[in-house]
């Protein structure tokens, strides 16, 4: 029989997820808002369904699995707006739902370790906001709900080459400051090791081994592109948009035992040197 998967928001996780899945025979049924991307979704492979909650009820009544990646608006999660009763009523019949959550949900740990067991305490409207929207889906009843926090997503048009080699990259320096991150293929094979090994009510972080300053990641990249590093700048001069700024708010490192233990997970790029070498490797 084959195995359908339903997308709420196919975006660069969810692109990767069904780019994997495709070719094994899955259908996959992926969101839009736009009518001028439903031929580009296609071309994909995957079928496009207009977001609207008359086209998302008969492609759910369709999907065996279901991904959520989607994030909050102002208003909340616009999935659990458009389509909640739909999904709580379907909810007994599908063998897996996945919601794409963030590591934010922890808040500022001072540079400490967290795990799935650590409440989380965010501090930023980001983290908080995805706070209140994993507890919404947990709140809905009979749903095989798998919460996956993801750290700082990077890989094939998300690295740091193009920056640097146009010299508008930064080394932004606050010290003590790391960032747990991880690449886009590793966040996809996870999804599929979950999908072939579901547990309902699961929370896993979704990360690679080795937290690191950013500023390490940039001066890394640069010796690949064998360029100067760019200068080092001081967080407290920096120039950052309140988003960019949010970021440096929280100071963490995240472990990923569970994801490893429960699916057997071997990541294939275990730390960002491993992961722009690949990219360089493939984009040039």
């Amino acid at each position: 029989m084959t195995q359908t998967l339903l997308t709420l928001g196919h975006g660069y996780c969810a692109r990767a997820l069904a780019a994997r899945l495709l070719p094994q025979g899955w259908q996959v049924l992926a969101t839009h808002r736009d009518p001028d991307r439903a031929a580009d979704l296609a071309a994909t492979g995957v079928t496009p369904v207009l977001w609207t909650r008359e086209a998302v009820a008969a492609a759910l009544a369709q999907a065996s699995h279901v991904l959520v990646s989607a994030g909050p608006d102002g208003e909340g999660d616009p999935a659990l707006r458009l389509a909640g009763d739909l999904l709580a009523a379907r909810g007994a019949d599908l063998d897996w739902l996945g919601y794409l959550s963030t590591t934010g949900v922890y808040g500022d740990q001072n540079g400490g370790w967290v795990d799935e067991d650590t409440p989380p305490a965010p501090s930023t409207a980001r983290g908080k906001a995805r706070l209140a929207a994993e507890r919404a889906w947990s709140a809905l009843p009979g749903l095989p709900l798998h919460i996956f926090r993801l750290a700082g997503i990077y890989g094939p048009g998300r690295g740091p080459f193009e920056k640097v080699r146009q010299g508008s990259a930064r080394r932004i320096v606050k010290p003590g400051q790391v960032f747990s991150r991880i690449h886009v293929e590793d966040i996809a094979q996870a999804l599929e090791a979950s999908i072939r090994q579901p547990r309902p009510g699961a929370v896993y972080n979704l990360c690679d081994d080795d937290p690191a300053p950013p500023q390490e990641v940039i001066a890394h990249a640069a010796r690949l592109l064998d360029l100067p590093p760019p200068p080092e700048v001081p967080f407290a001069e920096a120039d950052l948009t309140p988003m960019a700024r949010s970021f440096y708010a929280e100071n963490k490192r995240v472990r990923n035992d569970l994801v490893k233990r429960e699916l057997g997970l071997r990541l294939i790029h275990p730390d960002y040197r491993s992961g722009l070498a690949t990219l360089l490797a493939e984009t040039g």
